[in-house]
């Protein structure tokens, strides 16, 4: 895989979040310096990956000079993150991709936003969303290859971080947007259950399964954000040595359709983690968990309707035809539809926590194999909306490389609510695959 830290400016912007923060508490660096240093990146780079939708270089310069004039109010102050432009910042614009909105500020802060910024980090503006959320993609390119998807819909979030451009970024996930990106672009991505991370002030969120995620170069530094996302202390617990971790390799419905390769790397992770003192198992799925894919739909178009009546009635004209299409087709639905789907599926999360009553977390893959070229083929939302859909925690692990030297991904995911303890296990399996692997990416 292309080694991105050779393809532009690389300085403090290199440091991973856990790094430059341990920095900026011993005073050996400035946040001016790092955020300056993420602005070269930026200029050099973003012509190229095209992940921001705003950033303003003399604000965020200016943000940075107080937070060195200040005392620090948590671990990760004076450390830069993106903002996906579907969250309200209420000193940038919010355009969630859609054009009539283009430049508007809302003049508030979503609360996964405020809680970033009363922990005393630079927004160092807002990345790249698909017009409010959805799956047809817009700009940005992957930065290991621009011929090639960097996935949907927090492209712009999980491309900047790639590209060395900030070490941390926030994203959201309805089918597969958080996973599916942080897989494509080869860097670690959290989703979170469905209220695991503050979904306050979050404008047109699908309350049955809008998710917010997000990203980092390590999983240190996903279990950091995390900490001062939700402002509790970091947690002390890791997986204890003497416990023997069980591991599900969940196939689901559509691990056929997965590429030889991609099954073999979640195979050969397996056998690499059976050896390092983990049970493993194999596990198929019911068919519970296929059948209850048109309910996601009937959900997903019924709360998007509601949610974005406004637009619908203001500017129907300048939504894209997959979110038109969307539209149109949730007028046929009926409150009787909706509300039977939603059992369906409030009835198979209770099914899916059951499956956890033998293992600690499942690995799957995280897309069907590599980033395929082209921005229109996305083959995200299958492996990862199941997990989304039950409110399960999931975390991208992103340690091979496929047959075109692209990255090649599996997700760990934990029962629903299990947020700190997934991280966790992920960081365990994360931890020894690196050990049995030496160098990592590894080809498949």
């Amino acid at each position: 895989m292309v080694d991105l830290a050779k393809k532009g400016p690389v300085g403090l912007n290199g440091l991973t979040a856990c790094e430059a923060a341990a920095r900026l508490e011993a005073g050996e660096l400035t946040s001016e310096a790092l955020v300056r240093d993420c602005l070269a990146r930026i200029k050099a780079r973003d012509g190229d990956v095209l992940a921001w939708d705003y950033i303003d270089p003399d604000y965020t310069i200016e943000q940075a000079k107080a937070r060195d004039a200040e005392p620090r109010r948590g671990p990760l102050h004076g450390v830069p993150v993106g903002i996906k432009d579907i969250f309200d910042t209420m000193d940038m614009p919010t355009a969630h991709g859609f054009a009539p909105y283009e430049g508007k500020r809302w003049d508030v802060d979503s609360a996964c936003v405020a809680s970033l910024r009363a922990a005393g980090m630079v927004l160092m503006g807002k990345t790249v969303t698909t017009q409010f959320a959805c799956s047809k993609p817009r700009q940005t390119r992957n930065p290991h290859d621009a011929t090639r998807t960097p996935g949907v819909s927090s492209s712009g979030s999980a491309a900047a971080v790639a590209d060395f451009m900030i070490p941390l970024s926030n994203g959201t996930q309805t089918g597969g947007s958080v996973i599916g990106p942080a897989a494509n672009c080869g860097i670690y991505g959290y989703k979170a259950s469905l209220d695991g991370l503050d979904r306050s002030g979050f404008r047109h969120c699908k309350k049955s399964i809008d998710t917010i995620g997000l990203f980092a170069r390590t999983i240190d530094d996903l279990i950091l954000l995390r900490s001062v996302s939700t402002g509790t202390p970091m947690p002390t617990e890791a997986v204890p040595s003497d416990w023997k971790v069980r591991i599900g390799v969940a196939h689901t419905s559509e691990w056929d359709g997965a590429e030889p390769y991609m099954r073999a790397a979640v195979e050969r992770a397996a056998d690499l983690l059976r050896q390092k003192g983990a049970t493993v198992t194999d596990v198929t799925l019911p068919p519970l968990f296929e059948e209850i894919i048109p309910d996601f739909t009937i959900i997903n178009g019924w709360e998007a309707s509601s949610m974005l009546a406004d637009e619908i009635r203001d500017n129907f004209d300048s939504f894209n035809d997959l979110n038109a299409g969307r539209v149109v087709e949730a007028r046929e639905y009926t409150e009787e539809q909706y509300l039977a789907s939603g059992r369906r599926l409030d009835a198979a999360r209770d099914a899916m926590d059951k499956q956890f009553a033998n293992v600690d977390v499942f690995i799957s893959p995280s897309l069907p194999g590599e980033p395929p070229v082209g921005l229109t083929e996305i083959r995200a939302g299958g492996f990862a909306r199941l997990w989304t859909q039950m409110y399960t925690p999931a975390v991208n692990i992103p340690l091979f490389t496929g047959p075109n030297d692209m990255p090649v991904c599996f997700q760990v995911t934990g029962p629903r609510g299990s947020d700190d303890a997934t991280l966790a296990y992920a960081n365990w399996v994360d931890t020894h695959l690196r050990d049995a692997l030496g160098d990592v990416p590894a080809s498949i």
